[in-house]
């Protein structure tokens, strides 16, 4: 842990070092990851060693990312963006905030987990899951939750986590989940009644995860693979359940930047980052994604989501109607 600290910071201070100067001439790829920061570290160093292009990075939310590139679209300091729902690649490709680019590697790519004029492609997939700490349910005389509207139980005030859909693309993903589930008055009047449960709000998709199991709130509304990194890491009285109604599920996506100051070096990454090879790292440390290349073998503990009650989740509106649906809530239900 110690070691991965290090080097996260290293890699965090050249990053800003290096941004300060003019990315065309030092030389050295700029990313903004949505990853965790070990599967960031690891991808790097393997891409570094295999290519000898120079990486830094940046690891933020979605919609930290998307805010940040917004910023930086007439003079873009960054890259590449790992990493992180596609919906929110879907919004940036509508503002015009990426640029094309159809990888040679593609064609490992489902058609379903890529968009088709090559703005972004998926790289990996998690399922929306209801993460509980079995202790606390124990001690409230609770089952574990299996419908969303387990949730409304008194029993879970104050002890609800959830992901801010402004800053965290699983957060977002839960509110076009049931947006696209019932519909957005039935939706909207759940998020209304829900939010007098939630103990915070917070701009990260996997912290309401640990906060589980640490035992600190009762349940998190999460995606799956961040709730098995967490019981492997040791909070063995986390459980995971799905929602009987449906659950949504994300495409983690790659796309570059519009104006990146490297482009030839962001059509390497992105190249390397669609193998097989660049896909199996996750695992390595610990990240338990589902994986979109197809001769990529996806971690055993990984929930398929062939096994799963899925909605007809549709990326591209969700995408498409993402910054209406945040204003409504944040108007709606926060205030």
């Amino acid at each position: 842990m110690k070691r991965a600290h290090w080097r996260r910071l290293l890699l965090l201070v050249l990053f800003v070092f290096l941004t300060a100067c003019s990315p065309e001439k030092n030389g050295v790829l700029t990313i903004y990851a949505g990853l965790y920061d070990d599967h960031a570290i690891k991808a790097i160093e393997a891409f570094q060693k295999e290519t000898g292009i120079k990486v830094s990075y940046l690891r933020m939310s979605s919609g930290e990312i998307l805010a940040r590139i917004r910023a930086e679209r007439d003079k873009p300091r960054t890259s590449v963006w790992y990493g992180g729902p596609a919906d929110t690649f879907i919004q940036a490709k509508t503002e015009g905030l990426l640029t094309p680019y159809i990888s040679v590697n593609s064609e490992w790519i489902d058609e379903a987990y890529k968009d088709e004029e090559g703005y972004w492609a998926g790289i990996y997939l998690g399922s929306l899951a209801l993460v509980s700490n079995k202790a606390w349910l124990q001690e409230v005389g609770l089952s574990p939750p299996q419908s969303w509207n387990d949730l409304l139980n008194p029993k879970y005030k104050g002890m609800i986590g959830m992901p801010d859909p402004r800053t965290s693309g699983t957060g977002y993903t839960v509110l076009a989940t049931l947006v696209q589930l019932w519909g957005e008055e039935q939706a909207f009047s759940y998020f209304k009644e829900i939010h007098q449960q939630i103990n915070t709000y917070t701009t990260s998709g996997s912290v309401p995860g640990r906060k589980v199991g640490m035992g600190e709130i009762g349940t998190a509304i999460m995606f799956s693979h961040d709730a098995i990194k967490f019981y492997k890491e040791g909070f063995r009285d986390i459980i995971v359940g799905f929602p009987e109604e449906g659950t949504g599920y994300e495409i983690g996506a790659i796309g570059i930047i519009n104006g990146a100051p490297n482009q030839n070096e962001a059509e390497r990454f992105v190249d390397w980052a669609l193998t097989k090879q660049a896909q199996e790292l996750g695992k390595q440390v610990g990240n338990y994604q589902l994986l979109t290349n197809r001769e990529a073998v996806s971690p055993a503990e990984a929930f398929p989501l062939a096994n799963l009650t899925l909605i007809p989740y549709d990326h591209s509106w969700a995408g498409n109607n993402r910054e209406r649906l945040l204003t409504k809530w944040a108007n709606e239900v926060l205030n």
